[in-house]
């Protein structure tokens, strides 16, 4: 087989170009992103986007179209050499692993995203005022005619009055992109580019926003009166996981973060350790729940909450710059999602082991191991660990194995936040510790206990009753978050069973465990913990919680009777089948005996009151 060669090249420029146009940006912010990359690469504090307008004829009106976009920095600029392989493709100096240090590295950016919006991209950069500046251009319609893909040598060149007269400042150094021919634009207007751009970029660089170490500015004009401006504004973060506090989230959560770290301040981060070519590079991942009150009232069709519906997934950060939202484990049409953050980020160094694209908008081997958690979750309910199944893609050879584990904790991780969602919107939480009436079931257990007391039964809790209040409410309050229970949920649990001196607090809340409930004294009462992971509350606790609606019929609560019902007897089976396993001998007589105890003390709990 013989292998034709064109020229000196296997592929002619002029034809590899024009298939080049074609890289995948998803639109045109996506490819403005890549050159705030390179700004911010290049230590800038300040980056614009500048959109220049004219005014054109259409059939019976005439309208403003985009003729030029423009990114300006005030980095460190480039000297000549680097100047001149600027626009050259696979020519960056972070290819080598040991070489990546931040957002920079395939070399493709400044001219892949040139050329997917427009035909020529000219750039100019200075390091010693801009009277020094030079310049270099990429022309596709030249390159085509001429047939030449041979790199131009950068020329001293002055930059052109519409930028220096659009009010713009120039620093001491920096770099000028202007792109030009602008004939594969997803927006054609100024205004709407800034409009869909801000939200975008808002979420890209939110950190580096937040902790100003850059500013964005958008500015739109008119290329005949660079000094008319008609629209200019600084992009704000645009945080997915609504912890920043000052965004570009609507009022009442424009200042204050929409949600909270899930799990606590101490332990919404979780960091895995993954071990690449013998070296150690650290992958973080951190979650976010929506606050109570985020929700109240209709809270999807409010300003924060339509925000919040165009933020929902995953969101893939690399070197503090947001890759993509991926929805992998978004489930489809369910307003809930909104409500709850994941963010993932690692450093440039495990780009392979993610499956970075060269355009840095999506991590593909991430995005495929979330696509298969489900099979993972199923073999693991079939006596898999999951280290034995990550051992199993080792073994064939699965350079993604090291990705099931973190897939596996998001996913278990989002699947608990849902939980709490759920519960959030039935307001069962606000309704359990209602302060204007008593709880009647813990009051009732109460009064069993204080019967029991007074025959000589002794608890372990019973030696706490007699501390201070304060005492009681904190040691409560701190035993129900050693478990993962939200601090305000907790408090007010705390809080409401000090204050009515009641012996027992039922909570809710998902726990990694096989127990349907956990018991824990604290604060002289005994804290009952209830799995929402568990089976068995769905079955006999959800499925009877009141959801607020005054519309269901007799037929449907007759389905959700039955359906405790069912449950009830199968966690019974469940008992007896646990019992009818374990061996002939003392430990059996000793379940046996537990079980005749529990029904005893049962019996007096659930007796009805006598007159």
């Amino acid at each position: 087989m013989s292998t034709e060669i064109i020229g000196n090249s296997y592929v002619p420029a002029h034809l590899a170009i024009e298939a080049m146009r074609d890289n995948g940006y998803k639109n045109t912010a996506y490819a403005v992103a890549e050159l705030i990359d390179n700004s911010i690469q290049a230590d800038s504090t300040f980056v614009e986007l500048l959109c220049a307008e004219e005014e054109i004829q259409l059939t019976t009106r005439r309208t403003m179209r985009l003729s030029q976009i423009a990114i300006l920095d005030n980095g460190f600029g480039m000297n000549v050499d680097v100047l001149g392989k600027s626009l050259q493709f696979g020519n960056g100096t972070r290819l080598k692993r040991e070489n990546r240090t931040g957002m920079g590295r395939f070399g493709m950016g400044l001219p892949a995203s040139s050329i997917s919006q427009g035909k020529r991209v000219e750039v100019w950069s200075w390091q010693s005022g801009i009277e020094n500046a030079h310049a270099v251009a990429l022309d596709i319609d030249d390159v085509k005619k001429y047939q030449n893909g041979d790199m131009p040598t950068p020329v001293k060149k002055s930059i052109p009055q519409i930028w220096l007269e659009s009010g713009t400042e120039f620093g001491e150094s920096g770099t000028l992109v202007v792109w030009s021919k602008l004939d594969r634009m997803m927006w054609n207007k100024g205004e709407t580019l800034v409009t869909h751009s801000e939200s975008l970029i808002g979420r890209m660089y939110r950190k580096f926003l937040e902790e100003d170490k850059i500013k964005i500015n958008m500015k739109v004009f008119n290329i005949n009166m660079p000094s008319l401006v008609s629209l200019e504004r600084l992009a704000l973060p645009n945080d997915p996981n609504y912890l920043i506090a000052k965004t570009s989230c609507p009022e009442p959560f424009d200042n204050t973060p929409m949600f909270e770290p899930y799990g606590g301040i101490e332990n919404y981060e979780k960091k895995f350790t993954i071990n690449t070519d013998g070296e150690d590079h650290d992958l973080f991942v951190r979650l976010s729940i929506s606050k109570d009150e985020a929700r109240l009232d209709n809270a999807g069709n409010k300003p924060h909450g339509k925000h919040a519906a165009k933020n929902v997934g995953i969101s893939i950060v690399r070197a503090g710059r947001e890759l993509e939202l991926d929805h992998t484990l978004v489930l489809k049409s369910d307003p809930r999602e909104r409500w709850w953050g994941v963010e993932v980020e690692f450093p440039p160094s495990l780009d392979e082991l993610m499956g970075v694209t060269n355009n840095k908008q999506s991590a593909r081997n991430f995005s495929d191991i979330l696509d298969i958690v489900e099979d993972i979750e199923k073999m693991q309910k079939e006596g898999k660990h999951i280290h034995q199944i990550q051992e199993e893609f080792e073994e064939e050879g699965d350079p993604r194995a090291p990705l099931i584990i973190v897939c596996d904790y998001i996913n278990r991780k989002i699947k608990e936040m849902r939980k709490i969602i759920n519960m959030q919107n039935q307001g069962a939480r606000a309704k359990r510790f209602d302060e204007t009436k008593t709880n009647e079931v813990e009051k009732k257990a109460t009064d069993f206990t204080n019967a029991r007391k007074q025959q000589g039964h002794v608890g372990e809790s019973d030696k706490d009753e007699n501390n201070p209040p304060e005492q009681r409410a904190k040691d409560i309050e701190d035993g129900l978050t050693s478990q993962g229970v939200k601090k305000e949920v907790a408090e007010k649990v705390a809080r409401y069973t000090v204050e009515h001196n009641l012996k027992y607090s039922f909570t809710e809340h998902p726990f990694e465990s096989d127990a349907f409930f956990s018991v824990r004294p604290s604060g002289g009462a005994i804290n009952i913990l209830i799995n929402q992971e568990h089976p068995a509350y769905s079955s006999l606790v959800e499925v009877l919680l009141d959801d607020g609606s005054e519309t269901e019929n007799i037929e449907v609560l007759r389905k959700r009777l039955s359906k405790a019902s069912e449950g009830l007897r199968l966690l019974l089976a469940a008992w007896a089948r646990f019992e009818d396993e374990t061996p002939d001998g003392q430990r059996k007589d000793h379940i046996q005996d537990i079980r005749k105890d529990w029904g005893r003390i049962a019996r007096n709990f659930l007796r009805s009151d006598e007159g």
